[in-house]
Order: C-alpha cells, then structure tokens, then sequence
C-alpha cells in the first residue's frame, strides 16, 4: 500500500457517512470482518491513549477494558474512549492486567506499558488466546523478545509491533519512488540520528517526592528493581532509567534503525559495536548514556547511529532521522518529510507527511497527539487488522519487532561493556562473551519470573 492509496481508502470512507458516527469517523463494517473485535489496552498513559483513538478511528471496535496502575489516569482514559468508541460506553476498568485478561476476554490487547512491563502481559495476552499491538521496542531484554516471539509462533497469534515508520505513509512513497526505483543504486552506508533534548535534567533533589494516592508504585516497578518513586520515572520519563527502559537507543534508535532494515531489506544483526555515556549533563538523575554512537553491521552494510541530548544537530532539518547514502545519490527522511538529492545532477525528488485532518478532525484537538504520526498509526492498525482476518504477518511482525530490539540491546551491552559484541542469531547467542550471554536475560524482582525460564 502506498501513500495514494492510503489516502484514497480514507477519502472513499469519507464519502460514506451512513457508514461513521461522529465518534468514530472512517470506521465501517465489513471491511475487517463483520464482528466487532473486543479490544483492550494495557497502559492508558500518553501513547496508550494514541495508539487506541487511532484503532478507534478506522474500525468500530468495543473497547472492553482499560488497564493501568495509575487510577488516576486510568479514569481519565475511561473517560476519553467513550466519547470516542461507537457505543459511547465508558470501558471497565483494572489495576492488574490478568484481571482485565481474565474477565473480558479481549479479541486484541493493545500493550502500551514501560518497557520493562512488556513481555509479562504480552505472554498473558497471547496464551489468553488474543492478538497484539505490542509497543516496541518489544522487550527490556533479548530472552524476553524471544519468548514473546517463540510463543507467538506457537500460538498462532498475530502481533503488530509499534515501528510504525513502516506504515508511514511518505516514508511507503520514498521506499517505491526511490529505494524500490533503484535511484540511489548500491547502498554503501546509512546512518541514523537523535537529537533531541530529551533526557530529564532533573536532579535527585528536584525528583524525589512521596509516592501519589493514585500510583501503585510497587506494581509499577513489577520485575524491574525498587528503587525511591520519582516524579522523572512517571509518568512519561521512565526512559531515563536503565532499571526500565532502553534509554534513547530503545527509544529514538529502534524507530530508525528498524525504518531502514525495512528499507533496505536488512536481515538479523551480525555485530554491534557502542561507545558513549554521561559526558555532559552529569547531574541529572538520569542514568542513561546523554552521549552514544553505534554501529550495525549487517551482511553488506553498517548503520551507524548517534545521538547527543545536548548541543545542535548537524543537520538542523533532519534532527531524528534516516540517511541512506548510495553510489548515485542520497536519501535524508523523518517523521515530517523525505528527499533524494541525486549525485550528479539529475531530478530531486522530496516527499511531506500528509495530516488527513479532514478525514479525521478530532486529530485537530486531541491533547498530546502527534498530528504528524496519526497517519502512520492509523495505517499501522489497519495493516494489523487486516492481518487478523488472513492471519498473515503484518508489515511489523513480531520477528521484525524483536531482530530490531536486539540489536538496540546489544548496543546498549556493547557500550557499558566497552566493547564489540558479535550476534549469532540462530543460537540466540553472543559469540565467544560468557559476561555478555548472562546479560541477554536480566534478573528479575521477587515475586516474577522471567518468561524464557518457562
């Protein structure tokens, strides 16, 4: 599907409206099966919220149940979906996600937790029998995306992975016009970048405060390690912290790196080498690198990754974004736009996000939606619920989800191991390093068990 027919399909369903209510413009029967899917979301915060309205947008799905260990925010969601779900009814609503699972039976559970909350309810989903919009990257660890991804397979169960550049409408015209044309030729090299300043600068006295009424902070921590609640870790910036997270690479990295394997074609990582750390802004609370280059060798191409939350870009236009550099000229994408910029002359060719702010005015005054990425999303739930009725792969399969985590894992061991790491992927194991194969599972808190210990 390119960026015409995408369009295209929204417009001829906006042409429909004995077809739509106001809550759910786009959405009809038919076209994803003639049932309406039970649908879950587990993680009601920031893109829990986003990536649910967008499903809400293209399919009159029930919404069943919303899970959170914030009740605060939890009601809050509540409140939101039935204004925007077909039956305008306020969803149930649970503090543990087994409960919700248990319960209500739910056809596809949305997984918008912390990273370190992904693999547990995502197994619970699947043997539960219902399939998935797994938020990358898909796990804290590579044991765990590898059960996930084992037990998918077993299962049967379809499972969409949140790298949705794949469905990114201008980035499926810059794949067809340009990669697919040929225009670049032999790709040699390609790079990927994050600059923006989003490490908390937070110091330890600014963030700790007494734990709020509404949090339960020791189901939030879950398998990750206790430590004091802090107003950085939530909401929303609990990927300053290693104990949760994959900081800026599992973050900002996966999207990009995983944009150009899907590009390119790029299989299974075969070694990535890291360097960085704490060099500038040493007094945050936060204990990711603010400092970090790494670089993925594939097959016949390394894509080199940098970010820096401090200074300026060095291209202002393209501060998180995509590079592919080959023998007859030049691609440069993000969320927001596209060119190639051909090497001896020739044609340039550029691309822009489309909004879709017509087909989907409630886009224009959502609080907290990124307008630009809606699109994607969109198409992303589309694709997955397409999947579901022909129970194929969708665009960001779980496979695809966990080669593109691992590699963001292993850059992470790479750089606070100080050195190179080679990936087999087949063994699932790291060649010749015994300290960095002890690592490929974290341990996890009293009281959980980790997935791949069965």
């Amino acid at each position: 599907m390119n960026r015409r027919s995408f369009v295209s399909g929204s417009t001829a369903l906006a042409a429909a409206p004995f077809l739509m209510t106001s809550r759910s413009p786009g959405a009809k029967y038919g076209e994803f099966g003639d049932a309406r899917k039970r649908v879950a979301l587990i993680g009601s915060g920031w893109y829990g919220k986003i990536d649910l309205l967008r499903l809400v947008q293209v399919a009159p799905v029930d919404v069943v149940g919303l899970c959170d260990v914030d009740s605060r925010m939890l009601a809050g969601a509540a409140d939101l979906v039935a204004t925007r779900q077909l039956s305008g009814k306020k969803p149930p609503t649970f503090k543990h996600y087994q409960e919700l699972l248990d319960q209500q039976k739910p056809d596809i559970v949305l997984i918008d937790t912390p990273d370190h909350w992904h693999a547990l309810p995502a197994m619970a989903a699947i043997e539960a029998g219902a399939d998935l919009y797994l938020q990358k990257p898909v796990s804290v660890d590579i044991a765990e995306g590898k059960a996930i991804l084992d037990a998918a397979r077993k299962k049967g169960s379809v499972v969409q992975v949140g790298t949705q550049r794949r469905s990114t409408p201008h980035l499926m015209d810059a794949k067809e016009q340009v990669v697919d044309a040929g225009l670049l030729g032999k790709v040699g090299h390609a790079e990927v970048c994050c600059y923006y300043h989003m490490r908390s600068r937070k110091t330890l006295k600014e963030a700790l405060a007494p734990v709020p009424d509404h949090l339960d902070w020791n189901l939030w921590t879950g398998p990750a390690p206790m430590r004091d609640y802090n107003t950085v870790a939530h909401p929303r910036g609990w990927r300053a912290f290693k104990e949760y997270g994959n900081g800026i690479v599992g973050d900002m990295c996966i999207h990009m790196l995983d944009a150009v394997r899907w590009m390119l074609g790029l299989g299974e990582v075969n070694r990535v080498s890291s360097s960085g750390g704490i060099y500038v802004d040493t007094k945050s609370i936060a204990n990711i690198p603010d400092t970090q280059t790494a670089t993925f060798a594939f097959d016949d191409l390394e894509v080199v990754w940098n970010h820096r939350s401090w200074g300026d870009p060095p291209d202002p236009e393209y501060p998180w974004a995509f590079f592919l550099y080959g023998e007859k000229g030049t691609l440069k994408a993000d969320v927001h736009k596209w060119e190639f910029i051909p090497r001896k002359g020739g044609k340039k060719l550029s691309g822009k996000v489309v909004f879709e702010l017509e087909e989907y005015p409630e886009d224009k005054t959502e609080e907290g939606l990124e307008t630009h990425v809606a699109p994607a999303v969109r198409g992303h739930m589309r694709d997955l619920l397409s999947r579901i009725e022909d129970r194929g792969r969708p665009v960001a399969d779980i496979e695809e989800g966990y080669r593109s985590t691992s590699a963001c894992l292993l850059a992470n061991m790479s750089q606070e191991l100080g050195r190179s790491l080679e990936w087999d992927a087949k063994a699932t194991r790291i060649k010749g390093d015994d300290e960095a194969n002890r690592r490929l599972a974290r341990p996890y808190r009293k009281g959980y068990r980790h997935p791949s210990k069965g």
